[in-house]
């Protein structure tokens, strides 16, 4: 089980359907080694099939959410292994990008500190961001002579407008979480202190609602951004008929039955009642 297997580098943490998932190399502010992508890739697996995690929390320990790829060991200390540098480079894109974007259930966020480079994909990655207003975010390569390389670019351009995108990436200056915000990097910026009650607070909202749902939904999203009128119609309606036939709880029917016959559901006054299906 997910709950037994220990983890040199990150802390699994899970509580009342929140499964925290904490970088934990708070010396070296969460830099990220071959060893912690290997790790990160594997309980991905786990959790993505865990029954008691509902809501995924990516975070780190200390005061960094993570300073990006770690030089010392993920760059030179695979100079001359082409086979330890091939791993490390899939594993880190399997579940920074893959695993993570596609993760089946809500995935979060919440940036307590310092994140540069590499780590902004992660970030990209998750359905929701939380920063602190004090967290430090930067695109740092420029001054070390090379570009945001991986798909950190890609991911960039995809969150900021293009003048922001060009302007972090070709200045190498940092910004913080009110600016994060500002530029829609991430959902909210808050007080440190408050950091993880908004981060739960959010958690617990998006388990009131149909798993399915949330699940086809975030793949909708995702999937129709890079998609025409006409495709995207033919994609959402089968994906519409995919949840209706995959839902468990039977949600459609169940939010119908409550604004139709109970009325207690009114959008923007009553909220739909989630009905959990038993475990199996």
């Amino acid at each position: 089980m997910p709950t037994e297997t220990k983890y040199e580098t990150i802390l699994i943490e899970k509580q009342d359907g929140i499964t925290w998932v904490t970088f934990n190399r708070p010396d070296q502010r969460n830099a990220m080694t071959p060893q912690l992508h290997m790790e990160m890739d594997h309980v991905l697996d786990d959790l993505a099939v865990d029954p008691d995690t509902e809501i995924l929390v990516l975070t780190g320990a200390g005061q960094a959410f993570s300073a990006g790829q770690d030089i010392k060991l993920y760059f030179r200390g695979t100079a001359k292994d082409p086979a330890a540098r091939q791993r490390a480079r899939r594993a880190s894109n399997q579940w920074r990008w893959h695993k993570l974007s596609t993760f089946p259930k809500p995935t979060i966020a919440m940036v307590n500190g310092y994140c540069f480079g590499g780590a902004f994909t992660q970030v990209c990655a998750c359905d929701f961001a939380i920063a602190a207003d004090d967290a430090t975010f930067g695109l740092s390569e420029i001054n070390w002579g090379i570009l945001p390389g991986g798909i950190v670019s890609w991911n960039v351009v995809q969150m900021l407008c293009f003048r922001d995108a060009l302007y972090y990436a070709m200045t190498g200056d940092a910004f913080d979480g009110k600016k994060a915000k500002e530029m829609g990097f991430v959902n909210f910026s808050v007080p440190k202190e408050k950091l993880k009650d908004e981060t739960i607070a959010l958690a617990r909202k998006l388990m009131e609602k149909s798993p399915a749902a949330m699940r086809y939904t975030k793949e909708a999203i995702r999937a129709v951004r890079f998609m025409n009128e006409p495709q995207a119609q033919d994609y959402l309606n089968a994906k519409s008929d995919a949840l209706k036939y995959n839902d468990k709880e039977n949600g459609r029917e169940e939010g119908m039955r409550q604004f139709l016959d109970e009325k207690t559901f009114r959008p923007g006054f009553g909220h739909y009642r989630r009905k959990k299906a038993a475990k199996t």
